[in-house]
């Protein structure tokens, strides 16, 4: 008796935990859904359109392309716009020396000022890692304080700023540091500065996350251990924030290859940067084609950095374990 009465309850325990089950895969396999979601509506459609437009030619029409790939005429159609597809829009990016010089342009653009803003971001994460506790909140809010006002308003302030008649050169001149002014604006130096200025947070952000969660109490043992601060903070700060300045030099280089406020405004007409040119084709050229391969090429090209370090994620996680 007292052991059917016990498999009676077990049955309806476990009778009682089946609905409990069900709901949590269906709701572990919808927090996992969502994200695959929105992927696929706000980055894989959006793309396969740009690259559909890349394969076609351009016409003179509304859009002014020749439509392909279009279900308009049926499947017969479909397949005969599948035949015609062409990628020569492509091979003309290889043979105009003025699109690959951009995109090298580009690269070296964001690399050193990714390399720059890291200068300048990690003594200040630094510091607000090892400012008291409580003023930490305040430190973090001054940092994301400049978000606060519109892009484009702080990249115009720093025109008056670098001209030649503006704020620096004025205190420069004033000190007697410099006699005449500077040429900064509508050079190379004015797109680093833009591009620092603009992107500090991102760099500051997950490096003060990975400096803030770094246990103190390491430095402190190899202090006692007759460890100088200075290879204290290579052996051991260091290395520990590396995943955080990994994180910022992502968050700065992929938006800043593709950057095109900050070199129009700052660089001037003759800065050559991708974003410039793909304007240039899509606004003012109105080749839709090959603007849209040159915006393929492009998010290839900020795909490579972010593949690696997912892959050396992935290689630290399995290491760990």
């Amino acid at each position: 008796m007292a052991n059917a009465a016990l498999s009676s309850r077990d049955a309806d325990a476990v009778a009682q935990s089946l609905p409990e089950r069900l709901a949590g895969a269906v709701f572990s396999r919808l927090v996992i859904i969502v994200p695959y979601l929105w992927l696929l509506f706000f980055f894989l459609v959006p793309f396969l359109i740009v690259f559909k437009i890349s394969l076609s030619t351009t016409a003179i029409a509304m859009p002014p392309y020749t439509p392909v790939l279009d279900f308009a005429d049926g499947l017969a159609g479909f397949v005969a716009q599948a035949k015609e597809l062409s990628f020569d829009n492509y091979v003309w990016l290889t043979q105009d020396p003025l699109y690959y010089t951009a995109y090298l342009t580009s690269v070296m653009v964001a690399a050193v000022s990714t390399v720059l803003t890291l200068l300048v971001g990690y003594p200040i994460a630094y510091g607000m890692a090892r400012a008291p506790a409580a003023l930490r909140p305040t430190l973090l809010m001054l940092v994301i304080l400049p978000f606060w006002t519109s892009f484009l308003i702080r990249v115009y302030a720093w025109i008056g700023i670098l001209k030649p008649e503006g704020l620096l050169n004025q205190a420069l001149m004033g000190v007697g540091i410099i006699d005449s002014p500077l040429i900064i604006i509508n050079t190379y130096t004015a797109v680093f500065i833009g591009i620092v200025y603009s992107y500090l947070p991102f760099m500051v952000l997950p490096l003060y996350s990975s400096l803030e969660k770094m246990d103190n109490s390491l430095i402190e043992a190899a202090q006692d251990l007759g460890c100088p601060p200075i290879t204290a903070f290579w052996k051991i700060t260091f290395p520990l924030s590396i995943p955080g300045i990994v994180a910022g030099c992502l968050l700065v280089f992929i938006p800043a290859v593709g950057e095109f406020v900050i070199p129009d405004l700052l660089g001037g007409s003759q800065t050559l940067m991708i974003g410039k040119t793909l304007w240039t084709e899509f606004f003012s050229n109105r080749d839709w084609p090959v603007s849209s391969a040159v915006a393929v090429i492009l998010l290839l090209i900020l795909i490579v950095p972010i593949v690696i370090f997912q892959n050396a994620q992935a290689r630290a996680q399995e290491a760990g374990r």
